[in-house]
């Protein structure tokens, strides 16, 4: 008798996430963080890098403070997997971690998002002296319902006074204008 494999299969109610993990992952963004981040912390299960991406990771998908990480991230096997974890760290580890840290570390951090920035932004490039780099800042209002998270009540230029959130973005569109 033969017996029947069946793959193991993982869903996540955070799919679109999980394809920015493998977009990240591709991209070797925390590679660079390993390469100039150094977190003076006893390793048990996981390093002090894997429990920084524990703790983006929930960022990413919402989370309000570390204590969702237990049931943001820990619960999803599948999102952890696009991220390249096998496993969680607990959400009071996680918090040790970044307890842990000094004003070292937060210059190693930043020196690593300035080399991500120049590795992979659009704007980088850009030569102030020669033209400025004119940014696009939306703050466009999203309609929302009463009772949806951080939903104010507010004027919509087409819809008049509804409840709504407040959207902030900004971009940098590739024509630029000549500097005077």
């Amino acid at each position: 008798m033969t017996k029947k494999i069946t793959p193991t299969q993982h869903f996540s109610p955070r799919a679109t996430l999980a394809a920015l993990g493998m977009r990240v992952r591709s991209l070797k963004f925390f590679d660079t963080l390993a390469e100039h981040v150094r977190i003076k912390q006893k390793t048990v299960c996981h390093t002090p890098l894997e429990k920084l991406t524990d703790a983006f990771i929930a960022m990413l998908s919402g989370a309000h403070g570390l204590c969702e990480i237990n049931t943001r991230v820990r619960s999803d096997h599948a999102l952890q997997r696009s991220f390249g974890r096998s496993s969680c760290a607990q959400q009071s580890v996680v918090q040790e971690t970044l307890d842990a840290c000094t004003e070292e570390n937060v210059r190693q951090m930043e020196q690593a998002m300035d080399a991500l920035f120049r590795r992979h932004s659009q704007a980088y490039p850009h030569d102030h002296d020669e033209r400025l780099q004119v940014l696009d800042a939306d703050m466009t209002g999203l309609p929302c319902g009463a009772k949806a998270e951080l939903a104010t009540k507010g004027y919509f230029s087409s819809q008049g006074i509804r409840n709504g959130r407040q959207q902030r973005g900004a971009s940098s569109p590739h024509a630029t204008m000549k500097s005077s």
